[in-house]
């Protein structure tokens, strides 16, 4: 069985996550879609890449989150959000997919 590239496993946790948050009107079950998918990436990340890429891929996509409240009073959300999820694709594709 092929494995989901943890760069799609992050992206798809900062999109749903704030999917889930809004559409359901409880941003707690955001936060937890946001979590699983990120124990799942890390999981992945410290696999392929190490502890210190896993790491710094974790603080990346908890910056990717925490910076796109700021981000969404500019571009809006969607855009916001989506920004932040690429970025954080790209990282996790670079550091830890790419050799797969």
């Amino acid at each position: 069985m092929a494995k989901v590239p943890s760069s799609v496993i992050a992206a798809s946790g900062l999109v749903g996550g704030y999917g889930v948050a809004r559409w359901t009107k409880k941003r707690q079950l955001g936060g937890a879609v946001l979590a699983v998918a990120g124990a799942a990436a890390a999981q992945q990340w410290r696999q392929r890449a190490g502890g210190k890429a896993a790491g710094a891929l974790g603080v990346a996509y908890v910056a990717a989150f925490a910076g796109s409240h700021p981000l969404a009073k500019k571009v809006g959300a969607w855009p916001a959000v989506f920004g932040v999820a690429g970025a954080v694709a790209l990282a996790s594709w670079a550091v830890a997919d790419r050799q797969s």
